[in-house]
């Protein structure tokens, strides 16, 4: 097991999980260790139930693990409070969920700022960054349109500025281009590459599209709760 004592902005120890569907119990993970560096692009890869999104869930601070230990930015979960806990998602976590997850009383542009609301960023510059995000995603005029006026591409779209927007230190994205065609689902994940490279934020994907796979610089793949392979294609 890599030391989490090295460049690594993740390392999960022995991390298992199960839950009850009904009276049977389900190992959604099994003993999963995995290191991750700083700025990596990779992606976490495997069927329905092999444990990804639950794994992402975990590192997010979303999901408690049963046992093992999951160390994020030098911080080890087990040894924080919740109130530590949500301070450290606030200010170093960005999120793109399957479901989007926007508030849907508010527009594009407010779900963007959003984060930026509970951060303490003032007013002028929540609406510039905001507009700027959502002009780079490709939704230039749709600032004040509310999640159901837009489709589920450009509530995606949405839902990734808002992860981003605030420069954290990962993004975490389950299944970002699932419900995206392949042109938009490839523009997304250019500026994430961008955002990757330039600003050494590190992503890490829940998938199994192959051009989130074709994308990602490494590939951790998961079955039934497990490692199966990691492919580091480059540096």
């Amino acid at each position: 097991m890599n030391n989490h004592t090295g460049n690594y902005i993740v390392t999960a120890e022995n991390i298992k999980k199960s839950y009850f569907q009904g009276k049977m119990q389900v190992f959604a993970l099994r003993g999963m260790s995995v290191s991750v560096g700083q700025g990596e692009f990779m992606a976490l890869a495997g069927p329905s139930g092999s444990g990804k999104t639950t794994m992402l869930n975990i590192v997010g601070g979303i999901d408690n693990p049963d046992s093992g230990d999951i160390i994020v930015d030098g911080n080890n979960y087990s040894d924080m409070k919740q109130s530590q806990l949500a301070d450290l998602r606030l200010n170093k976590i960005g999120f793109v969920f399957q479901a989007y997850n926007l508030i849907p009383v508010l527009s594009a542009e407010e779900n963007v700022e959003y984060i930026m609301l509970l951060q303490g960023v003032a007013a002028i510059e929540r609406r510039k960054k905001a507009r700027a995000i959502l002009d780079d995603v490709g939704l230039e005029g749709n600032y004040n349109r509310r999640p159901s006026e837009l489709s589920g591409g450009q509530q995606q779209r949405v839902a990734v500025a808002r992860a981003i927007v605030s420069n954290p230190a990962i993004v975490l994205a389950d299944e970002p281009t699932a419900n995206l065609d392949s042109k938009t689902g490839e523009s997304l994940l250019n500026m994430m590459r961008t955002m990757n490279k330039e600003k050494k934020v590190t992503f890490i994907f829940s998938t199994h599209d192959n051009m989130v796979m074709d994308y990602a610089k490494r590939i951790v793949k998961l079955k039934d709760g497990r490692i199966e392979d990691d492919i580091i294609k480059e540096r």
